[in-house]
């Protein structure tokens, strides 16, 4: 199945997990950059409220794809503002799968929501994946929040 990892990472964290999946998957992966890069006070309050940011094109072919992989690190228990605005450029019969990537707690909260927004693209949720993110001599590890 031709996969596409797309992944906002602000820290550094969720662009090295999504690096590990596009090798161990094969997959094709590119990173969400915004226009403007907003305050992170304000990019928190924003992505509570599911507000969408202006990012730069995306340069995969979305077509081309029948899989694509979300990730996004969580700010306030939601996926970051650009998560919104990359599912609203979802094309239609896609398979999604999301995966939120914390060093504190999940996404319980706001995982229904992510999923209504990417099923209203057309598109089918085929995982949905909380991850909680850790250094470990440098490198980031992850294990499952249940």
């Amino acid at each position: 199945m031709k996969t596409a990892i797309l992944y906002y990472s602000r820290s550094g964290n969720t662009k090295a997990l999504a690096a590990k999946k596009a090798e161990e998957l094969g997959a094709d992966i590119e990173e969400l950059i915004e226009i403007k890069k907003t305050l992170m006070l304000v990019g928190l309050f924003r992505s509570m409220r599911r507000k969408k940011t202006e990012i730069q094109p995306i340069k995969l072919e979305l077509d081309d794809y029948e899989k694509i992989i979300i990730m996004s690190p969580v700010w306030a228990g939601h996926p970051v503002s650009a998560i919104n605005s990359v599912i609203e450029r979802l094309p239609a019969g896609k398979k999604v799968e999301l995966i939120m990537v914390s060093t504190g707690g999940g996404t319980n909260e706001s995982a229904e929501g992510t999923k209504a927004l990417v099923a209203k693209q057309g598109c089918e949720v085929v995982g949905y994946t909380d991850l909680k993110a850790k250094r470990n001599n440098g490198d980031v590890i992850a294990e499952v929040i249940e």
